[in-house]
């Protein structure tokens, strides 16, 4: 598939937002970090500001972006639609857990029941994103158990390490907030690495025989293209990367979202500040273009079943 780089921006920001504010909020109300104002405000700030950037530049790949509220008619059998309606239904827990956090200074009561919502929509928020692909039967490297797994360990991943970036610089060297960016880092690192094995290994159910129903035949092969030139169906589903490079990618992916982050946090999470903050806000920049490349590879190793009458031997 075509990687859309304004799905690529929105994905990896507002998974990097919603696991920013699932974070922020699960501490909050566990009193492991305390309640400062201009901790909170930063921390759900940055927060709100991934989530609303991405979910604007979410509509810049649109024909007609001013029709985008009509995805949220579908919510019965869309998970675009139900994506949407629980993005937007979000920021109404989020504005009353940071009223509680900054104006009252407490989530406990009323308001850590708030925190409570806005941790479950937040992790339903980053499921339904991942659904939208992982039910696409058409596209084998997107139907796959490990899809959504992938999206909530990569959200997760990212908000913590920029809740543990941020915490330092407010000196707060809470061990919890370390442990929790060191399990999503092995975590996400298991689940990307079965990932990319199961589409490695296990192609995709349709060939050129089950498409044309020929199989009985014998093997099916594409004589002429069916257009004289590239179409749309050609640009936009079945963008081609070559394997070494779709391999180089993946080293680097993997040196940036979890190598470099779980050295730099391992020796500076418990050293001076002068050195902790430098070294937890590199692990999060890295963190987060390992991300960003870990997204565009997730669209152009993606080849939709349709690529079969172009060519194509396997979906």
């Amino acid at each position: 598939m075509h990687p859309a780089y304004s799905v690529i921006f929105f994905t990896t920001a507002s998974g990097a937002g919603y696991g920013l504010i699932l974070l922020a909020a699960l501490f909050g109300v566990l009193n492991g970090v305390p309640l400062d104002p201009w901790f909170g405000a930063i921390t759900l700030g940055l927060g709100t500001i991934l989530i609303t950037g991405g979910l604007l530049s979410s509509t810049a790949h649109l024909g007609h972006p001013e029709r985008a509220w009509r995805a949220y008619t579908q919510w019965k059998s869309s998970w675009l639609s139900r994506e949407g309606i629980l993005a937007t239904a979000t920021y109404v827990p989020l504005v009353l857990t940071a009223w509680g956090w900054l104006v009252e200074g407490s989530l406990e009561g009323p308001f850590g029941v708030f925190a409570c919502i806005l941790i479950l929509f937040c992790l339903l928020t980053v499921h339904s994103t991942g659904m939208i692909y992982a039910t696409l039967r058409t596209i084998r490297a997107w139907h796959d158990r490990m899809t959504v797994p992938g999206y909530l360990c990569f959200a997760l991943l990212n908000g913590a390490l920029w809740f543990h970036a941020i915490s330092q610089m407010f000196g707060y060297q809470t061990p919890e907030i370390a442990l929790a960016a060191i399990i999503g880092l092995f975590l996400t690192f298991y689940i990307k690495r079965k990932y990319w094995r199961s589409i490695d290994t296990i192609p995709g159910p349709a060939t050129p025989e089950s498409a044309t129903g020929l199989g009985d035949i014998g093997r099916v092969r594409l004589l002429e293209p069916p257009t004289m030139t590239e179409n749309f169906v050609q640009r936009e589903m079945g963008y081609s990367i070559a394997r070494k490079h779709a391999q180089k990618l993946r080293r680097i992916c993997f040196f940036t979202y979890f190598l470099i982050p779980i050295i730099l946090t391992g020796l500076t999470s418990s050293l001076d500040a002068w050195i902790a903050i430098p070294g937890t806000l590199l692990a999060a920049l890295s963190a987060s273009v390992g991300v960003a490349i870990e997204r565009w590879l997730f669209f152009a190793e993606a080849k939709h079943v349709s690529m079969l009458y172009y060519g194509a031997e396997r979906s």
